[in-house]
């Protein structure tokens, strides 16, 4: 916040590197942003200038079947590895958040390891493990991988929230006669349920978005809409992928807004004060 008792240099560094950060912010999106008007460009190609505004490649879209085939396909891959992400990725964390045994670092680098290993990696890893079980180009492999690069994210959100997490509670609910798993859901879970939603969107964005584990597990029938515009960049350049991509662009906002509202919520739970 701009002090009235700022020297003058001090005042020339407080807005320069505002500029510099809304600079840095305009090149970051920018490129994302160019996308959006050609979706509604009536030309067949992705130039500017725009010839006119139509929403004819949005129609295309909505009235393609390999589009929607495709549409169909992410949305039942994203919300199932979400659901198993969540779960495990929350049991997780707090086996590693309260737990006390050797190798404990070890063990969690190793359950946040899809975050650092290199995703091509973990593609012909997991089709030369899935391929020997027929499960090759199934939604089975998919699922269960795209749910594995979406656990580090939920263990890594919720184990934030376990940081702060008041233990009497617990003991509170236990000296009462209430057995774990009923203070688990009464207790613990709504306490620490803004960080697993947050983990879950991170999850739920990651396994929407994915394209290169999806390249190696998903066959035609079970192709992801990532994976569409992929091949349709590839073979059929179209103006229809800019409305795709606009589609996702707008979805990934709304994400966000959500997450910074869960945070806001986090932070009101956890500075209100406590009789």
């Amino acid at each position: 916040m701009l002090s009235p008792y700022m020297s003058p240099v001090e005042r020339v560094w407080f807005y320069s590197l505002r500029v510099l950060c809304g600079l840095v912010l305009l090149f970051l999106v920018l490129p994302v942003l160019v996308i959006v008007p050609l979706s509604f460009n009536s030309g067949t190609f992705l130039v500017y200038p725009l010839q006119g505004f139509s929403l004819r490649w949005y129609a295309d879209f909505f009235h393609s079947a390999e589009w929607m085939r495709s549409l169909t396909n992410s949305m039942i891959v994203a919300p199932a590895a979400t659901v198993l992400a969540m779960v495990f990725g929350t049991l997780a964390s707090i086996g590693l958040t309260r737990g006390e045994f050797r190798g404990k670092a070890l063990v969690m680098s190793l359950v946040i390891s899809p975050m650092v290993v290199p995703v091509v990696i973990i593609g012909v890893a997991s089709y030369l493990f899935f391929a020997p079980f027929g499960f090759g180009n199934s939604y089975i492999s998919l699922i269960v991988v795209h749910a594995v690069l979406g656990v580090p994210f939920v263990i890594i959100t919720v184990s934030a929230t376990l940081q702060g997490f008041n233990q009497n509670l617990v003991r509170a609910a236990a000296s009462l006669g209430a057995p774990p798993l009923l203070t688990f859901f009464k207790v613990t879970l709504p306490l620490i349920a803004p960080g697993v939603i947050s983990g879950a969107l991170f999850a739920f964005a990651t396994s929407f978005d994915e394209v290169v584990v999806t390249l190696f597990l998903a066959g035609p029938e079970q192709a992801t809409l990532p994976r569409q515009m992929f091949s349709g960049i590839r073979e059929n350049l179209s103006p229809t992928i800019a409305a795709a991509a606009t589609l996702l662009i707008g979805f990934s906002v709304l994400l966000l807004l959500t997450l910074e509202w869960l945070r806001g919520r986090s932070e009101k739970l956890r500075t209100a004060p406590t009789s």
